[in-house]
C-alpha cells in the first residue's frame, strides 16, 4: 500500500491494479478493494478508482484489472466537478446566450489577478514616497468592469446570493415558474431601464470629453462609463437565455410564450424602440428642429401605446403561426 503524490491522497493496490484517491486524507478508504467487492460513491477509470465523499452513492462492481462504473456514477462525478467551475453547471441545457456570457466571464476574470498586482504595486511604491494616480484609476476601472461582467455571469450560472427559505424545497416545475416570474417581470425590465439610462450617461460623458480629476490619471473616462450599458446589455442577454431554459423546462417554447413570460420587459423594450424610431424620424425629417426639442414633440407622447400595440400584434401573429404549424404537423 503506497501513497502517491501530486497533491492528492491516494492508495495503490498492486494485486488489483487499482488506485484509490481522495481530496483529503479523511476521505481515503482504509484498505485496498477486493476483487468483486461492491463499493459506493466514486468515479472509476481503467486501472484507477477515485473516491470522493461529495459524490452521491452509486453501486460499483470492481473486477480485477477492469473496473466498471455506472452512468449514474459518472454523472454524479461530473456534478461534483461542476461545483468548482460554475460555468459547467447545467451546461447541457445552455443556449448561445449562456455560452456567450460564460466566455465573456472567463476572459474578464483575468482582471482580478491584474487588479491584485496593481494594488500591491501601489502599496509598495507609496512606501517609497511615490504615488501614481493612473494606477489608482486603473484599479477602479478593472474592479468596476469585472463586477459588471460578474453580474451577468452570476445570472447564467445561478451563483448569485439567494435568501432561500422555501424555493429550495419546491419541485423543479414550480422553481421554473418562480424563476420566469422573477426574470421576465422583475429583473429584465430593470436591466433594460438601466441600460437605457446609462447609455445616455455614457454619451453625455463622451460629448464632454470627461477625464480623470488628476493630471496624470487615466483620462477618457467615457470609456469606463460606456462599459456600464454594455455590462447591463450582457446581463440582459444572460437573463433572456435563463428565461429560455426555464420556459423550455415546463412548456414547448414559442415566441408568444416568451413575450407573455416577459410581458413588462417586452412592453418597455418595444416602447423604447418606438420612441427612438420616432425620435430619429422627426430629427431627420425636420433638420432645423433642435435636438432637445425632438423629445417634446406631441407625437412622442404616444410611444407607450405604440409599444403596447406592437406587443399585442406580436403575440397574436406568433400564436396564429404556432397553431398553424401544429395543425400542419
Amino acid at each position: 500500500m503506497a501513497v502517491s503524490g501530486g497533491g492528492r491522497n491516494c492508495r495503490s493496490d498492486k494485486k488489483s491494479e487499482l488506485t484509490l484517491c481522495a481530496p483529503r486524507p479523511d476521505h481515503c478508504v482504509l484498505g485496498p478493494p477486493l476483487v468483486g467487492e461492491v463499493m459506493s460513491a466514486g468515479f472509476v477509470c481503467p486501472g484507477k478508482f477515485s473516491l470522493f465523499s461529495t459524490v452521491p452513492p452509486a453501486n460499483i462492481t470492481i473486477q480485477k484489472g477492469h473496473p466498471t462504473v455506472s452512468s449514474d456514477t459518472i454523472a454524479a462525478a461530473e456534478q461534483s466537478i461542476a461545483i468548482t467551475d460554475p460555468g459547467e453547471r447545467n451546461r447541457e441545457n445552455h443556449v448561445w446566450g449562456d455560452r456567450l456570457m460564460i466566455g465573456i466571464g472567463n476572459v474578464f476574470a483575468w482582471l482580478f489577478p491584474l487588479l491584485m498586482v496593481a494594488i500591491v504595486t501601489q502599496v509598495i511604491i507609496r512606501k517609497f514616497g511615490f504615488n501614481q494616480a493612473w494606477l489608482d484609476d486603473a484599479q477602479w476601472w478593472m474592479y468596476g468592469t469585472a463586477m459588471l461582467v460578474g453580474f451577468g455571469y452570476a445570472i447564467t450560472t445561478e451563483s448569485h446570493v439567494r435568501v432561500d427559505i422555501l424555493h429550495q424545497n419546491f419541485p423543479p416545475a414550480k422553481k421554473s415558474k418562480i424563476e420566469i416570474l422573477g426574470l421576465g417581470w422583475l429583473l429584465i425590465p430593470f436591466l433594460i431601464l438601466m441600460a437605457d439610462i446609462l447609455m445616455h450617461y455614457a454619451i453625455a460623458s463622451w460629448r464632454a470629453g470627461e477625464g480623470s480629476d488628476s493630471a496624470n490619471g487615466l483620462h477618457m473616462l467615457y470609456l469606463l462609463k460606456a462599459a456600464l450599458p454594455l455590462g447591463f446589455l450582457a446581463a440582459i442577454i444572460a437573463s433572456i437565455a435563463a428565461l429560455h431554459r426555464h420556459l423550455a423546462s415546463i412548456t414547448t417554447p414559442a415566441l408568444w410564450k416568451y413575450v407573455i413570460a416577459a410581458l413588462p420587459a417586452a412592453w418597455f423594450a418595444l416602447e423604447r424602440l418606438s420612441y427612438y424610431a420616432l425620435w430619429w424620424f422627426t430629427r431627420l425629417s425636420q433638420p432645423d428642429l433642435n435636438a432637445r426639442a425632438v423629445g417634446r414633440q406631441p407625437v412622442m407622447d404616444y410611444t407607450m401605446y405604440m409599444g403596447f400595440g406592437l406587443m399585442v400584434a406580436l403575440i397574436i401573429i406568433s400564436f396564429l403561426r404556432s397553431r398553424n404549424a401544429a395543425r400542419g404537423a
